[in-house]
């Protein structure tokens, strides 16, 4: 039981980053101009993807845990959810993260905004995966004693 709910917390911080980031962090981060955008964004994208990836990676460890505990499968599928959180970074974030690299912060702000705007309506999907996760484990918790 003990391990299942660290599972569920650290599955629950996973979320609140992502809608910290979706609903504080990227609406401010776009009021800046564009080159202060971009500075911006490079600086808080590398932490954020370390913090969801190990935030990610510990839930999921936790989560096969309990499920060596109880042999509850549901506790497989909270942990395989989160962990799409790394596939999703890689096919769906990164390539407009390079885009967003590649533009020179003293060049073009329109092309910079609109590919910031983009990135930031990607990122919406860690809040979904956090959503399902917190949710797969609030299901196998249920059913604990």
């Amino acid at each position: 039981m003990q391990t299942g709910l660290y599972a569920f917390a650290v599955a629950a911080a996973f979320l609140g980053a992502a809608i910290y980031i979706g609903f504080v962090e990227h609406p401010a981060r776009l009021k800046l101009g564009a080159p202060a955008m971009v500075r911006e964004w490079a600086m808080s994208d590398h932490r954020g993807t370390i913090l969801l990836t190990t935030l990610s990676l510990v839930s999921a460890a936790l989560a096969l845990v309990q499920y060596r505990i109880g042999g509850d499968v549901r506790w497989i599928i909270g942990g395989l959810t989160i962990l799409t959180s790394w596939p999703y970074e890689y096919y769906v974030l990164v390539p407009v993260s390079i885009w967003l690299w590649a533009i020179p912060p003293e060049k073009g702000s329109a092309p910079a905004r609109k590919l910031m705007r983009d990135w930031g309506l990607l990122a919406w999907g860690y809040t979904l995966i956090g959503l399902a996760t917190c949710g797969a484990f609030a299901w196998a918790l249920k059913q604990l004693p």
